[in-house]
């Protein structure tokens, strides 16, 4: 009796033990916020999903500094942007060109510069590409704003160039802030062009992501030559502007569509155990800074200390403690099966490759990849599914790498 009984002990602490390890997630550090509770069951801490796929990892490109995005051209080329300002062409043999030249000038300093980069659809005949950037407010030292520019892309190899520049989009208000200007430009189906922002980081514009007169902490959704689409959600209302899209967000720096849906998935920067993924839809309230999972950067609650109110859209999920999101994307490529239709996001905060599980608009699973890159790990700042099917990373740093992921031989 006397044995039955320990074992079952035994039993039942292994069983305790296993199911504080599903409970606790796939990140072993100690919640930001260990007071706040989910709005939903599976909204946090998805339990891990080790898929087992083997790979190995390929450096495509190294001393870039502080790279942002990157595009992919005909013939295995990329356009790849460094936030000093340069925009450079990856040849297919590994080399970087000169800085293209034809680019405005930027505001570089803190999370500003030059950041995403992407192609026209229609490129093959057109051959324009936008990119979005911190734009320096003439005359106003410091003072900057998000801003999207487009031009004729002219590859030529002694002397890569943008003609025909024009700027078709500027954040407005301008502000004083070095930080948090979002900047995914993600095409739609219909061919129009999400512009993601963020609060700038300061009182000033936080307190703006809620005003619908203001481009500060929305999504805006405009036509390629600028102009506002007709069926967007404010056109004609008074005194609102008519590019937003949705409102109420902090800091989207991870964008991309969903490959079925076609809607706009986006990944933002929350604060300390609050990063979120949405669908950013028509119209909608995300709720920053109202409603807010985490704790300000500098300790203590958020705002009003709420996490739910009636009239303002719950994240599909959210990290706590935090990952630092920046880039994304569904994988649809065939070099990786088991891979298909799961969401990557780069981990800028933790220096890791988030590869998450999806059922529907539920997170499943979780795991975490590139924990153990060589030499040493490095800040994630962009995840592309590639054409010939590789998943692309682009780390971040003074002498940052473009790597790929490909089955392992």
């Amino acid at each position: 009796m006397r044995i039955q009984l320990i074992a079952a002990t035994l039993t039942l602490a292994v069983a305790g033990a296993a199911n504080l390890a599903a409970a606790q997630g796939v990140d072993p550090r100690p919640p930001n916020n260990p007071e706040q509770k989910s709005a939903s069951a599976g909204q946090t801490d998805a339990p891990e999903n080790k898929s087992s796929v083997a790979f190995d990892v390929v450096t495509v490109a190294e001393g870039l500094v502080n790279p942002w995005s990157l595009a992919f051209l005909p013939g295995g080329k990329m356009l790849v942007t460094e936030r000093p300002g340069r925009l450079r062409v990856l040849g297919a043999d590994g080399k970087l060109s000169a800085p293209v030249t034809g680019l405005p000038a930027v505001d570089a300093r803190g999370q500003g510069g030059l950041l995403d980069v992407v192609l026209d659809p229609g490129f093959a005949k057109n051959s324009l590409i936008y990119w979005s950037y911190a734009e320096p407010k003439e005359g106003q030292t410091g003072v900057n704003n998000t801003a999207v520019a487009r031009g004729k892309f002219v590859d030529d190899a002694a002397a890569p160039r943008v003609e025909d520049m024009q700027v078709i989009y500027h954040q407005r208000p301008s502000l004083n802030s070095p930080l948090h200007f979002g900047s995914r430009l993600i095409f739609g189906r219909d061919g129009t062009l999400f512009v993601t922002q963020g609060d700038r980081s300061i009182t000033e514009g936080r307190m703006q992501a809620q005003k619908l007169e203001s481009g500060i902490g929305k999504v805006v959704r405009i036509n390629t030559d600028g102009s506002i689409p007709k069926d967007n959600p404010f056109v004609g209302k008074e005194g609102v502007l008519p590019e937003i899209w949705s409102f109420g967000h902090r800091n989207i720096q991870s964008a991309t569509l969903h490959p079925t849906t076609g809607e706009l998935w986006e990944v933002e920067h929350g604060t300390r155990g609050g990063d979120e993924i949405n669908i950013a839809r028509k119209g909608k309230d995300y709720g920053w800074p109202t409603i807010a999972y985490g704790i300000e950067y500098r300790g203590g609650p958020i705002t009003g200390g709420l996490t739910q109110q009636a009239g303002m859209e719950q994240p599909l999920y959210y990290w706590d403690p935090i990952i630092g999101p920046s880039g994304m994307t569904f994988y649809t490529g065939s070099l990786f099966p088991a891979w298909k239709g799961n969401l990557f996001i780069g981990g800028h905060g933790t220096s890791d490759l988030v590869r998450l599980v999806l059922d529907g608009e539920k997170v499943i699973g979780e795991e975490r990849l590139l924990k153990d890159l060589q030499p040493k790990p490095e800040r994630i700042r962009d995840v592309r599914t590639g054409p010939d099917g590789a998943l692309y990373v682009v780390t971040d740093g003074a002498t940052a790498r473009i790597l790929k992921l490909i089955p392992k031989k």
